[in-house]
């Protein structure tokens, strides 16, 4: 039996986030030297990420070529509106396979289910495009075959559905990525979506869109946003220091005896943002306040002359805040208690080298992710001097903890417009893609197959004395799995000293992972298992200090590293 005696444990809790700003010698040793592909776990410790997958499998038509991102991904009614090249269009994610076989003129179409397809639009079998008028629970109904230029064709039985794009508006050349409002008059559900080239329009349901090209209406704005039951335009390449808003209740009236305005800054306004009963104004080196109710009492309030927003995208509600990103990363305009008081404050200062490295913003996008209270910024760039892939393109995930703020960085994803919401009690985030594809995140272990890599790196960890050698015999990890984990781990010493022990990786993987009755995997799971088991890891070498670091060497389902104890002998002193 091993002599155990002498030994020393310490034991540190994952917590803290990732921290780049501080010498890892003067780091909590719960902090993190590398946090990636990993977030801030709402149940404590660093969750490995969620995946994501494509919202519908057939691509948003392209207009003119196939480099045309996509420009708008916004949920409306159970269905994404999406916008690519000139035009704009709609598709649920249903999908199903024919019950029977179909001939090449039935305007029927039996399926399994229509469970999850649009009650109207257009479906994709094989190679043919045919749009549909109404369905019942197994049946598309009122069918034309062989729908934009495709060919009517026989389909066996059991040949797969899938919910196509239908388009609903065309023409907007020039278009830039969007940004979109959703709100609801009178039991109508309704979007209203701007590109900054076109005129602004707005969408309830069918196959068509209604322009705001009524008198002075806005011609080409940037920004959308509902404020006092007016909406609010941004944007505008005449007239950028312009916001104009339409009279209540009435989108496309914009004539001042109802109540439509317009106000002018002093400075060209890169996004607007409702925030409790103040519409945020912001440029790029002032932001401003509307207070008020109507035209008649309307009142604009400076908030700050020397901070603004460089990236309209980027601005998001978050956590009782508005999260934007300034010049020196990512900032907050918080209501305190006081009345008409704000509050500003930098909250990324523990990984702003983060935000240094980039010379191009514009199309920097960010998202929110509510049940995580997350907010994820992506530094998409694939144009500038700072080009990238998706497979290079980084982020930064910023969680809310009742400490503060604390941050991790994703790899692989890079949206090119993105959008949340938590619709009767679901929560989809959302985002288009560069490659012509829209996909819903939190889903999946993979980036839509691409293997996701986590990693993770204590500081280097003295156990409250530097000169002390310590003799390290194990190494304890308190981790949760959600389901197969397969990771490594690796231990290094001495600040990662080429001359000190570099052991090799020990294998960390889920041969006793929880599970609940009835989701999983027979004789891949172990039902009772334990939900935050203990992995005792027998560790060689020594050192005046000690890193840790998990990577993740194939797929795994998400995790959370909850904390580690080191056991080890105290030696000689340097």
């Amino acid at each position: 039996m091993a002599d155990e005696a002498g030994l020393n444990p310490f034991i540190f809790p994952c917590q803290g986030g990732l921290v780049l700003n501080r010498s890892t010698f003067t780091m909590q040793p719960g902090q993190a030297f590398e946090l990636q592909n990993f977030e801030p776990d709402i149940k404590g410790g660093y969750r490995r990420i969620n995946g994501y997958t494509k919202w519908n499998t057939n691509i948003v038509p392209q207009t003119a070529s196939s480099t045309e991102k996509v420009l708008m991904s916004a949920f409306h009614q159970n269905e994404i509106i999406a916008a690519r090249g000139t035009k704009v269009f709609r598709s649920s994610n249903g999908s199903s396979n024919t019950n029977g076989s179909t001939t090449n003129s039935a305007t029927s179409v039996v399926v399994n289910s229509t469970s999850g397809f649009s009650s109207s639009g257009t479906i994709l079998i094989g190679t043919e495009q045919i749009t549909y008028t109404s369905i019942d629970s197994v049946t598309f109904i009122g069918c034309t075959r062989g729908a934009n230029s495709t060919s009517a064709a026989v389909h066996a039985d059991d040949a797969a559905v899938t919910q196509y794009w239908t388009e609903i508006d065309s023409g907007r050349t020039g278009a830039k990525k969007y940004s979109h409002f959703r709100y609801n008059i009178n039991g109508t559900s309704t979007i209203v979506f701007a590109d900054g080239a076109n005129r602004a329009s707005f969408y309830t349901t069918g196959n068509s869109v209604t322009d705001i090209n009524t008198t002075n209406a806005p011609v080409d704005p940037q920004f959308v946003t509902g404020f006092k039951n007016a909406i609010f335009f941004a944007g505008m390449s005449s007239n950028p220091q312009e916001l104009i808003f339409s009279a209540p209740y009435a989108p496309t009236d914009f004539t001042p005896a109802s109540g439509a305005g317009s106000i002018r800054v002093d400075s060209p306004i890169t996004g607007i943002f409702p925030f409790r009963d103040s519409l945020f104004i912001f440029c790029q080196e002032r932001i401003f306040r509307l207070d008020g109710n109507t035209i008649a009492d309307f009142q604009l309030q400076p908030v700050s002359k020397n901070i603004g927003c460089m990236n309209g995208f980027t601005i998001q509600e978050f956590a009782g805040d508005i999260v934007f990103l300034g010049r020196d990363g990512l900032r907050t305009v918080a209501g305190t208690e006081r009345i008409g008081d704000v509050e500003l404050g930098s909250i990324s200062t523990a990984v702003h080298q983060l935000f240094n490295i980039y010379s191009d913003i514009t199309e920097f996008d960010s998202v929110i992710v509510p049940d995580k209270t997350q907010y994820r910024i992506f530094f998409c760039d694939t144009s500038g001097n700072d080009a990238r892939t998706k497979e290079r393109t980084k982020g930064v995930i910023c969680h809310r903890t009742a400490e503060g703020y604390e941050f991790a960085e994703t790899l692989g994803i890079q949206p090119s417009c993105t959008d949340h919401i938590n619709e009767d009690g679901i929560v989809y985030v959302i985002h288009g893609g560069y490659d012509g594809y829209v996909y819903q995140q939190e889903q999946g272990n993979t980036f839509d197959g691409t293997t996701i890599i986590g990693r993770y790196r204590s500081p280097d960890i003295t156990m409250g004395d530097a000169g002390i050698r310590k003799q390290f015999q194990r190494a304890v990890i308190n981790y949760a799995p959600e389901g197969s984990v397969n990771s490594d781990l690796f231990v290094r010493y001495d600040y990662e000293d080429p001359n000190s022990a570099r052991p090799a990786a020990y294998p960390f993987d889920s041969s006793k992972v929880v599970a609940l009755y009835g989701t999983g995997e027979y004789g891949t799971v172990t039902y009772g298992g334990q939900s935050n088991p203990l992995i005792r890891q027998p560790i060689e070498g020594s050192g005046f200090a000690i890193a840790l670091r998990v990577v993740d060497n194939g797929v795994s389902v998400p995790y959370s590293l909850k904390g580690f104890q080191l056991e080890f002998k105290a030696a000689a002193r340097r």
